[in-house]
């Protein structure tokens, strides 16, 4: 008796086509992965599996002589503004989008390959979901969508960062009822009332962490003559950064090392948390206008659902000290902050991914 390959069988059935493109999906599902990711301008964070597998700053390092990636991420960001003429760190995003498409399209390829280190079996085909500011042109849109193709993606899917973070803090966001999103990143402060799976109104602004980072070293160079690079003037907002100067549970004064600006010399100062509210007071000033704005265009039902329900704080900027205190004295509203808001756009991604059949409205 003669014997038959599987697809032979089913041309005697007269349905070859029909069965090549049932086996060849369900081959493609069997090594396809799926990743969300939030690229964002400070941190890149990945979730495979519903676990947080990557989470690196958006750095990455590259040789100018042969043109190659030398490191990504923590590693990158260990020799930033400490490189020689032949090493340059870049980072790839800037106000929320990709600035450079090149280092961008390394970044993601290798931070991909940190979800394995130990390798796949068989190379996988890549289902991504990526998080994109609610502000972002179609221009920017389609440098998001190539980068991650160039990556090594075979599906992109795009979501809009407020809708991200209202699912990462466990928003319904089908039901008919007003909410305010405040997602404070990097690059960019997205303020954004949402609705029925929908955007309402939506206001953005280029101030957040990068801009309080700036303010920091500008102020430390004004006022104590001494001149800061970005990692300390990060790590100044991260000990001791506030939005207010009356702290109830005010953190311990900080040192600060740096480069004298009178001698050249190396020398330490110490900043307590009032001199970093003072310095950072303008640019919350921006953010706290920009909040008023979306309220004064918010429609009057979802204005009285706000109301109720008050504003939710996400993002790394949700985490300086007092911020809901001052943007609840602003507005008069109630200020949530999320659990772990460094997260909510990322969690809140993973779960469109899980769900991408039921959300399919919310991808673009």
């Amino acid at each position: 008796m003669a014997c038959y390959s599987f697809f032979q069988l089913c041309s005697r059935t007269g349905r070859p086509c029909l069965a090549k493109r049932r086996f060849g999906m369900k081959l493609f599902n069997f090594f396809t992965q799926e990743i969300a990711i939030d690229l964002g301008t400070a941190n890149t964070v990945i979730i495979h599996n519903d676990k947080v597998v990557v989470d690196e700053p958006s750095i990455v390092a590259i040789n100018r002589l042969t043109n190659k990636v030398v490191a990504v991420g923590k590693k990158a960001m260990q020799m930033h503004e400490k490189t020689h003429d032949n090493l340059k760190t870049i980072r790839p995003l800037k106000d929320g989008v990709i600035a450079d498409f090149a280092a961008a399209e390394s970044m993601i390829r290798e931070m991909i390959k940190m979800i394995n280190p130990k390798g796949f079996l068989f190379a996988p085909t890549w289902r991504m979901v990526i998080c994109i500011p609610s502000s972002i042109t179609e221009v920017e849109k389609r440098a998001v969508r190539d980068s991650a193709e160039q990556a090594g993606a075979r599906e992109v899917y795009l979501i809009h960062e407020p809708m991200a973070a209202a699912l990462g803090i466990g928003i319904d966001v089908e039901e008919p009822v007003g909410h305010m999103i405040i997602d404070i990143g990097g690059g960019t402060t997205g303020i954004s009332v949402i609705a029925l799976a929908g955007i309402v109104c939506d206001q953005s602004i280029r101030v957040a962490g990068d801009e309080f980072t700036a303010d920091i070293m500008d102020y430390i160079r004004r006022q104590h003559n001494m001149l800061v690079g970005e990692r300390t003037a990060e790590a100044i907002k991260i000990h001791v950064g506030a939005a207010t100067p009356d702290l109830e549970d005010p953190p311990e004064d900080y040192a600060v090392h740096g480069r004298d600006l009178m001698t050249g010399i190396p020398k330490q100062i110490i900043v307590n948390y009032q001199e970093i509210a003072h310095a950072l007071d303008k640019s919350i000033s921006k953010v706290e206008e920009a909040v008023l704005r979306a309220l004064e265009t918010t429609p009057p039902e979802l204005a009285s659902d706000i109301h109720r329900h008050g504003l939710h704080l996400t993002g790394g900027g949700a985490l300086l000290r007092g911020l809901d205190k001052r943007l609840t004295q602003k507005t008069k509203l109630p200020v949530t902050v999320a659990d772990d808001p460094l997260r909510a756009v990322v969690r809140g991604t993973g779960i469109a991914l899980k769900n991408i059949k039921r959300f399919p409205f919310l991808m673009t």
